[in-house]
């Protein structure tokens, strides 16, 4: 059985972390698996070097040097720790030394050009990996699990898009194939950096903040492996936010369909994009817990598993607006539409919510607030003559709002759903400010006030009684 796992920051974030991943990986190859393990950045690093970055481009140098220091001592523990005063320590602090140094120079030049570009941002981003998988390997090789770091810029081939780069699928496979397979034949652990690539031309690139998951699942489609597991730091995919409803439990199973679903409404257990690596070959997905590792977490597959509830989870997703075009002039007017999305894409905006009155005198759609200026300025560019002949009304936003959904298999066909979400809603006194649902009828949104949001998510957790396992 050949098995991808994915450890997440908080999961090589410490010593205490560390001896987990040991633990973990040398159970599973005891038992005859093969195993290929995917690493985050140790735990505040990646913050640590990107806003040292940007503080870089505003002119200061200091946050660059208070970050190598955090950084190395950060990793100099953790080798201590397992490595002792050595040889093996020092050759691994030397890497890690490098990096930093690589670190400050990028930060100098982006002082000295007072300019920060999505490519160097990448760059900088990444080295937080680079520097865990190292570490990594040489605490495994020590704990006598033969391992080796392997730079994920050799293996995943993306494009140019910066921050957020798509992977090429079958250049991908070729080289994962070619890179990782002979060390698994060898009954090597290769040690992989999550969350970058690299362009056809060798040009890094990261696949968006927690990308180490969708690393994890791109590999693990590549080789053909037998299962994903993302070992993170809760009991799976939990039925709310812990923290908003206490009650809230890991659920034990979902479909590729829901947790598309969750993790697109900031539910983030998983990278939004992890999923659609596995969803098209039909791998499973598992969510663990490094730190309880014998709780069975949450089991994704294609199957849609049957609870004997018609809704699993609340998910939200704030710091939200909703901009809406309005007017008489759109009435019966083909192309409004159109247009409207055309203006918010030449802005490459992620729109997450739409919903469109039947009268068609309006549109409304949801994007993150810092898009807001541009998106207005797009639109009002677009519209600029039907807005001058009042056909259109002023463009306008409302800001600080929620898009809360409610997701489960078991909606679909299943009457009364929405009748029950907006009565524990209305309990509350929680104005709904706009609906949609996908005809798929998995998931039911709402767009409410962000001061409404924790108590909504309380309401509707007990409506359908998801404290109940």
């Amino acid at each position: 059985m050949l098995v991808v796992m994915k450890f997440g920051g908080t999961s090589v974030g410490s010593p205490a972390a560390l001896q987990q991943v040991v633990n973990i990986v040398s159970k599973a190859k005891h038992v005859g698996q093969q195993v290929v393990v995917v690493v985050s950045a140790m735990s505040g690093v990646t913050n640590l070097l990107l806003d040292a970055a940007h503080q870089a481009e505003a002119g200061s140098e200091a946050a660059a040097h208070q970050a190598r220091s955090v950084i190395e001592q950060k990793h100099a523990e953790a080798t201590l720790h397992f490595l002792g005063d050595t040889p093996t320590r020092q050759q691994v602090m030397a890497q890690i030394d490098a990096l930093l140094n690589e670190f400050e120079s990028l930060c100098h030049g982006i002082h000295v050009l007072g300019e920060l570009t999505p490519r160097a941002l990448d760059v900088i981003g990444g080295l937080g990996e680079r520097m865990s998988a190292p570490q990594v390997a040489a605490i495994l090789n020590q704990a006598g699990l033969a391992a080796q770091p392997v730079e994920s810029t050799e293996l995943i081939v993306t494009d140019d898009r910066y921050g957020s780069a798509v992977p090429l699928i079958e250049a991908t496979a070729r080289k994962t194939e070619a890179g990782l397979r002979p060390l698994l034949n060898q009954g090597l652990v290769p040690v992989v950096t999550g969350f970058i690539g690299a362009t056809e031309t060798g040009i890094t690139t990261t696949l968006g903040r927690g990308g180490s998951d969708y690393s994890a699942t791109i590999l693990g489609r590549a080789l053909k492996a037998d299962e994903v597991w993302i070992w993170t730091d809760v009991n799976g995919v939990m039925t709310t936010d812990p923290r908003v409803v206490p009650e809230a439990h890991p659920i034990s199973r979902l479909s590729y369909a829901e947790i598309s679903e969750l993790s697109y409404f900031g539910a983030k257990v998983l990278h939004s994009q992890a999923i659609r690596p596995a969803r098209r070959v039909g791998m499973p997905v598992r969510i663990l817990n490094t730190f309880e590792p014998d709780h069975p977490g949450t089991l994704i597959t294609a199957e849609e598993s049957d609870n004997g509830k018609s809704v699993k989870a609340v998910a939200a997703i704030k710091n939200m607006s909703l901009i809406t075009v309005a007017g008489p002039g759109m009435i019966g007017i083909p192309g409004v539409a159109g247009r409207t999305f055309s203006a918010v894409a030449r802005t490459e905006t992620n729109v997450l919510m739409i919903s469109q009155a039947s009268s068609e005198q309006s549109i409304c759609f949801v994007v993150p607030t810092p898009d807001v200026p541009r998106v207005i300025k797009s639109l009002e560019q677009e519209m600029i003559r039907e807005i001058e002949r009042r056909d259109l009304d002023p463009i306008q936003s409302e800001n600080n709002v929620v898009v809360l959904a409610v997701v489960g298999s078991g909606m679909k066909g299943t009457p009364g759903v929405s009748a029950r979400l907006f009565g524990a809603l209305g309990g509350e006194k929680i104005n709904v400010i706009a609906i949609a649902q996908g005809s798929s009828e998995f998931n039911i949104s709402v767009v409410i006030a962000q001061g409404d949001a924790d108590n909504a998510m309380r309401a509707i957790h007990r409506e359908f009684e998801l404290e109940k396992p």
